[in-house]
């Protein structure tokens, strides 16, 4: 069973940062290969994927995220980070690390393209 674990959410001031974190299981798979993302969804809206980070390194963002996110992976840590600035009240949602077997291809901002997934972790950005 893969693990992944949120942590890292609160609620902040419109231009703050937060830095969210995932303990995960997955970089024991980067022989296989894997692709990780993190996805956000706020009430009544649908889930969208945020930033995603392939095995090898290569990182992909929304338009959204774009200048302002980044994602990163650290093995020694068994940890992926999304490091947020210059927050919006746009920006706030339940954010949830996904997971999945295989380097990322098209698709990694699909939910279908992950099969794991934490449990989330609130952000709150106020103006």
């Amino acid at each position: 069973q893969v693990r992944l674990v949120e942590s890292g959410g609160g609620s902040v001031q419109a231009g703050g940062s937060l830095r969210l974190a995932c303990e995960t299981s997955m970089f024991d798979y980067i022989d296989i290969g894997y692709c990780m993302a993190w996805f956000r969804q706020d009430a009544g809206k649908e889930r969208e994927g945020v930033a995603a980070i392939s095995s090898d390194g290569k990182t992909m963002y929304n338009d959204s995220a774009k200048g302002r996110f980044t994602i990163s992976q650290v093995h020694a840590e068994k940890t992926l980070y999304l490091q947020m600035n210059s927050l919006t009240p746009e920006d706030s949602a339940m954010y949830y690390c996904a997971a999945d077997l295989a380097t990322c291809t098209t698709g990694y901002f699909e939910e279908y393209a992950y099969r794991y997934w934490g449990q989330g972790t609130q952000v709150t950005v106020s103006s």
